[in-house]
């Protein structure tokens, strides 16, 4: 189906809920200047569409958000991110705004590009910059209350100051936290993990190419950077392409530009002393290239996967004994690996289509046809298998979402 505008994204799925005073199975997704719409999953009709107040002003522009909306438990309500700088709250029954908060006071120069989060009765945000990493900005996560209210605000760099920065007022910029997931709840705790691109690095208050480890509060309570931080800095190797990767509650992940994957220990990460080096374990991204994904984590059998999809390859390994052992890799490139009924969905965003496959060997089931893309990733649902095409860097304000939905059961007569 057309859209008035590109999702260069995730859309998210709710089952029946009433819109517009009937009930439908509702996709919702946010283009990259902001048009946030309801779109029935059966038919492909637009249901509702709400449009950012400015519009106008940046559409067509540099200025774009790449967010992921999140839904409320509630199935009420959604909160979706806008190119000028603000979180809304949108009405399911029709899109209305209860509320707007903003969450950056440089919007032109802060970015709304990760997914939007909600744990513990919050919305939880981050920010990061745009191609170019023009300065002054800097990443911050920041959690809202249902009400609109920003009850939290930590800053990766003049991290000492507890509320939303005039990005000219900190002497340090850049350390965007852009990764696709954005912030990572860590179940049970409620702790936040998020991981930050180039920016300096000094283990107090200034906080580039680390891991952070945060309270539901957002305060600091563990950290990582590599031992070799200032090269990534000064190379543009973000440690923060990717969102940090839970895999059990002693163990996470951490991808980068550098084209490693590392491996390591939650305990190690705790305590704001600084914390250099240190992993467990760094193995290859799966063709040597950026990881710019979220990588999938499958849980079978009493097992652990971790399954990463690079511009070159995709690649699953087998955590055992705390260690990643490669199971198996194939040359095809891929968004963020989605798993799904026992399969893994993986986009192609170069025009290979939306490859679905074996997840304990990498056997390929089949294709599905799509367009082109950047970091679009499908949603495997009740049914449905929804993904977005585009590349928000086009600037358009057009864009294509593909649905496919599994054929209707005939009922034999009598």
């Amino acid at each position: 189906m057309q859209l008035p505008g590109t999702v260069d994204a995730s859309a998210i799925y709710l089952h029946r809920v009433t819109v517009e005073g009937a009930p439908h199975d509702t996709l919702f997704v946010t283009t990259t200047y902001g048009i946030t719409l309801a779109i029935d999953a059966r038919t492909g009709g637009i249901l509702w569409q709400w449009k950012p107040p400015g519009y106008s002003s940046f559409a067509g522009s540099d200025q774009i958000t790449t967010a992921t909306p999140v839904a409320d438990p509630s199935r009420k309500w959604i909160y979706a991110a806008s190119p000028d700088g603000r979180i809304e709250k949108l009405s399911v029954a029709d899109g209305h705004a209860a509320w707007r908060v903003s969450i950056t006071k440089l919007p032109s120069r802060e970015k709304i590009a990760a997914s939007l989060n909600f744990a513990g009765g919050h919305v939880i945000a981050t920010t990061g910059g745009y191609i170019g990493d023009a300065p002054p900005y800097q990443g911050h996560v920041v959690v809202i209350s249902t009400g609109g209210r920003l009850l939290h605000v930590w800053n990766s760099l003049c991290s000492g100051t507890r509320r939303l920065l005039v990005p000219s007022s900190c002497p340090a910029s850049d350390s965007a936290i852009w990764g696709r997931a954005g912030a990572v709840v860590i179940p049970g705790s409620g702790d936040l993990l998020v991981a930050t691109g180039n920016a300096p690095w000094n283990g107090t208050d200034d906080w580039g190419d680390a891991v952070l480890l945060l309270s539901p509060k957002a305060r600091l309570i563990g950290n990582y950077t590599p031992a070799d931080t200032q090269q990534l800095n000064e190379n543009d190797q973000d440690l923060g392409s990717t969102s940090p990767v839970y895999l059990t509650s002693k163990l996470i992940a951490q991808g980068g530009k550098d084209g490693k994957i590392r491996l390591l220990s939650v305990a190690g990460l705790r305590g704001t002393a600084p914390h250099k080096g240190r992993e467990l374990q760094i193995v290859s991204t799966p063709s040597g290239a950026d990881l710019f994904t979220a990588p999938a984590v499958w849980r079978e059998n009493g097992h652990t996967w971790l399954i990463a999809a690079d511009g070159g390859a995709t690649q699953a390994w087998l955590l055992r004994d705390n260690r990643l052992h490669s199971v198996w890799r194939v040359g095809n490139a891929g968004t963020s690996p989605v798993i799904s009924g026992g399969l893994l969905w993986v986009y192609d965003p170069g025009g290979g289509g939306l490859r679905v496959y074996k997840p304990a060997s990498g056997k390929l089931v089949t294709t599905l046809a799509a367009g082109g893309g950047h970091w679009n990733s499908p949603i495997v649902t009740d049914g449905f298998v929804v993904l977005p095409e585009g590349d928000a860097n086009d600037h358009t304000t057009s864009g294509v979402l593909d649905i496919w939905r599994a054929p209707t059961k005939v009922q034999p007569n009598g």
